[in-house]
């Protein structure tokens, strides 16, 4: 019998890179009968990320190598980034990467490495290894990101600071306060990281991004032979449209997700309002109280993942994940008296909760969502409608993209990392879109879309099947 083809996947630290970097070898696993290896650089602080691992390791789909995050003390300030720390680590886990890349067997056919591993092509290109970069998000952003090298000799002065939205050929400009988090400060050591990744996804033989054809066409156009982007970058390689790429829902029997879904099961259709900022995502103490006195205001059901407050006005723990909070713990940072007054309408859940299964409930009526590009997903392929509340990344990207180009979210009127949002517009998104149900009819449109671009004949099947062939051989 003939091998198998041998995939080999690498992803960053976080949940927000790993989830889809295993869900896409999942799908070369099951639809095109590869052998999937990831190599996982992990962060070793989160107790979710083992648990998914460990469930990956059980279902047998794809086989995953762990490597440990390298010590970093000597590389990076403390001040540094989240986004400079992802890169610098990825750049200490080569030598492990190319030590696997050179001695697993069966030889590779392939690599798809994420955006944070960009260097790690060259490795492939040296072994003579055909090698892809899977952007997790979508095709604006990988736009703009691709368009940066270019924008970093034209603009002057800081890129907040410009009167004008930041234009890109083909694509719906950018406002200067939705830029990517490098692009905030370019003094900043992330900024450089970020010009270098935009270079390093060039060098490879195509771009696969978590998004599909009937949702972004103009910009997959732009991005592709013939588009406008392509042409002014002089793109010699294809970027093909594969999402939607989310977690697909697990059996979990913990007793914390059996008492979600018994609370769930009682509660009338698309009533409930699900409330979480991701794996990372926190707030200020004086916006989670807002949040938590918002939520009282609007009088509609709410499951809310709570997690401590940051001592800025928001904040990302990636690197420092909180793990294992208290419910005792959390209480203290909320209203007095809150936990008793909303006992019959809402449940706070410390820390984590399985997301996917929790929207994919019948009670679930909306998601006031950090609008990271997974969650985004995860809302539009349950016809979620989303209240966006962008933190950090692209996620102000992602709630401009949601909220006025596709029209399945509202927003806060002014971005919650300006200025805190007050409980009384927060009660409003929330009555907007549970009771007046303003943005609902328009996310089934989106969500039957994403599901025929991932059927067998659908626009995303096509596009990975193709490119399954063509790794194939």
């Amino acid at each position: 019998m003939q091998n198998p083809t041998h995939l080999l996947l690498v992803s960053s630290p976080g949940l927000g890179h790993l989830i889809p970097v295993i869900e896409l070898g999942k799908r070369f696993a099951l639809h095109h009968n590869f052998k999937v290896t990831i190599l996982a650089v992990t962060s070793q602080t989160s107790r979710v990320e083992t648990q998914i691992l460990n469930s990956v390791l059980t279902s047998s789909l794809c086989h995953i190598i762990d490597i440990p995050s390298p010590d970093l003390t000597a590389l990076v300030a403390e001040n540094d980034a989240v986004f400079t720390r992802l890169c610098v680590t990825m750049r200490e886990a080569k030598p492990a990467i190319r030590s696997i890349l050179s001695e697993i067997t069966p030889r590779p056919s392939a690599l798809i490495v994420d955006v944070f591993s960009t260097e790690a092509i060259q490795i492939a290109r040296e072994l003579k290894i055909m090698n892809y970069v899977f952007v997790a998000s979508h095709a604006w952003m990988l736009a703009l990101v691709l368009y940066s090298p270019v924008l970093d000799e034209v603009v002057e002065g800081q890129y907040v600071d410009q009167k004008e939205p930041l234009k890109i050929p083909g694509c719906n400009p950018v406002r200067p306060e939705d830029v990517f988090d490098p692009m905030l400060d370019r003094n900043d050591r992330q900024y450089k990281e970020y010009l270098a990744i935009a270079n390093g996804i060039l060098q490879s033989d195509g771009v696969l991004v978590n998004t599909w054809e009937e949702l972004q066409r103009k910009d997959l156009e732009a991005l592709n032979e013939g588009g406008l982007l392509s042409k002014e970058l002089d793109m010699k390689i294809p970027v093909h449209g594969v999402g939607p790429i989310v977690r697909q829902p697990e059996l979990d029997t913990s007793s914390l997700t059996h008492s979600l879904m018994t609370w769930l099961d009682k509660q009338s259709s698309e009533s409930v309002v699900y409330v979480s900022f991701g794996s990372g995502g926190t707030l200020s103490f004086e916006q989670m109280r807002e949040l938590a006195w918002g939520l009282e205001l609007s009088e509609q059901r709410f499951i809310w993942v709570v997690r401590a407050p940051s001592r800025r006005n928001y904040g990302c723990s990636v690197f420092h994940h909180v793990g294992n909070s208290q419910f005792d713990e959390m209480v203290k940072y909320l209203p007095e008296g809150f936990v008793s007054r909303i006992h019959k309408v809402g449940l706070l859940v410390p820390d984590w909760a399985q997301q996917v299964t929790i929207l994919g409930h019948r009670s679930i009526g909306g998601f006031l969502s950090h609008c990271g590009w997974g969650s985004t997903l995860e809302s539009v392929t349950n016809g979620v409608p989303l209240l966006a509340w962008p933190l950090y990344a692209e996620q102000r990207m992602n709630a401009t993209l949601v909220a006025e180009e596709l029209g399945v979210a509202v927003r806060p009127r002014v971005l919650p990392t300006k200025k805190v949002v007050r409980r009384e517009e927060i009660a409003e998104m929330v009555r907007e879109v549970i009771i007046e149900n303003r943005v609902g009819e328009r996310m089934k449109e989106v969500q039957r879309s994403g599901m025929k671009a991932s059927s067998e004949g659908g626009s995303s099947y096509v596009s990975l099947t193709q490119l399954a062939r063509t790794i194939g051989g």
